[in-house]
């Protein structure tokens, strides 16, 4: 029997399956990870083995500790076939160009107010102000209403699911008990909203979600609603992570934020692609195989549990040279290859399990970027900046640190 790996992988992170890859020499290593067998794979060729259409089920791939967190029983996630492509569709109809920009103008709004509440303060602390800022610039987009004052709760609470989802022990116990308070909080909306209570605009998540209709012609649960409205806001909270590795990349290559300044919108972009492939976030994805099949001379049996490895496939030197290099140009070159360049997960948008909200990730760090480089002057103190690989996702240690914030006019 092979020696169980959890602890290694608790420890190592995002280089659990990277470091072992490199190891075995090889795409595909199989170990064991809470006394349950595991396959291992990396690379762009496992990315497109794995997104195969009907290949992969997520239901059964994450621990029940982690799937609560994340995404919690009956999401979108957990579907498959016909009913996930539905599902899908629903939640693809909020990522239109309109309804981006009216969540990237909001957190741009948020970003000005924080910026007044910043100056003249000793310390800020960058990645739990950027959550509340994206906590409340979600919640107003998607239809949910969220006072000042309530703001700082509902943040704790989004960011707890994202810190405990990765971990055993009292963040992933921590996470549990504030979820449950958040649920109980969105069962309320929705249920106001199904009753007229509450005017959700049309167009908004809370609306959608509310009123939308499977298949079968029946409205979700209200406690799958409730799930579902949820998995709009948490995932927008955790693009304060890529905030901060943004931030850490203008820090780390003050070139970047030069040319930012007095570069154009593809020169941002490029910027922002590079911090989602440089830096780790979601160490892997897992999936159990529907059916059985071969890959590489061996053969998956219905019902293997597979992980593929996001980070190392990013870090891969056979699609990115150089890859420990951080170099935004690289993406003129990029031939937008969906499985060679996944940092929230690969496929089609539309009809497989790849991130539906990768757009919006984009564009708000992107915002983000605009404010660091553009709308303010601060200071770095001395800290730890180092990657604590330990926590999935990662973060820097000290969350980044900033000191003697300034506003500024745009441009200046």
């Amino acid at each position: 029997m092979r020696e169980d790996e959890t602890l290694a992988l608790l420890s190592e992170g995002c280089e659990f399956i990277p470091n072992r890859s490199e190891h075995h020499r090889s795409d595909l290593f199989e170990t064991r990870l809470m006394l349950t067998r595991a396959v291992c794979i990396t690379g762009e060729e496992a990315a497109e083995v794995f997104y195969e259409p009907g290949r992969f089920t997520r239901k059964g791939a994450l621990p029940q500790t982690t799937l609560r967190l994340l995404q919690d029983r009956g999401s979108v996630q957990v579907l498959d076939g016909e009913a996930h492509r539905w599902r899908k569709r629903m939640f693809m109809s909020l990522m239109s160009p309109k309804g981006i920009r009216r969540l990237t103008e909001g957190a741009d709004d948020c970003w000005r107010a924080w910026l007044g509440r910043w100056e003249g303060a000793h310390e800020v602390v960058l990645l739990g102000e950027v959550e509340e800022i994206l906590c409340s610039a979600a919640c107003a987009w998607a239809g949910v209403p969220l006072s000042e004052s309530e703001a700082r709760q509902r943040t704790r609470e989004f960011a707890a699911m994202i810190d405990g989802a990765g971990s055993v022990g009292p963040r992933n116990w921590r996470g549990h008990i504030l979820r449950r308070r958040t649920e109980r909080w969105i069962r309320g909306i929705v249920g106001r909203v199904r009753a007229g209570e509450l005017d959700a605009p049309e167009g908004s998540a809370a609306h959608a979600i509310a009123f939308h209709k499977g298949p079968d012609g029946e409205p979700l649960e209200e406690e799958v609603a409730a799930v579902e409205l949820i998995n709009v806001p948490r995932p927008v909270v955790a693009v304060a992570r890529f905030v901060c590795f943004a931030a850490l990349a203008l820090h780390e290559h003050p070139e970047c934020a030069r040319e930012l300044r007095t570069g154009d919108d593809g020169h941002l972009e490029r910027f922002v692609q590079e911090v989602r492939r440089y830096y780790p976030f979601f160490p892997f994805v897992g999936g159990r195989a529907r059916e059985d099949f071969g890959w590489r001379g061996r053969r998956f049996a219905r019902g293997t549990w597979v992980l593929l490895d996001l980070y190392g496939t990013n870090r891969d030197a056979r699609i990115w040279g150089d890859p420990e290099v951080f170099r935004p140009d690289r993406f003129r070159q990029w031939d937008g290859s969906p499985f060679g360049f996944i940092p929230q997960g690969g496929g089609d948008h539309h009809a497989d399990h790849r991130c539906a909200g990768e757009w919006i990730t984009i564009e708000l760090v992107k915002e983000a970027v605009r404010v660091l480089t553009g709308s303010m002057r601060y200071e770095v103190p001395e800290q730890d900046l180092s990657i604590d690989f330990s926590r999935m996702p990662a973060v820097p240690r000290s969350r980044f640190v900033i000191s003697g914030v300034r506003p500024t006019a745009r441009g200046s």
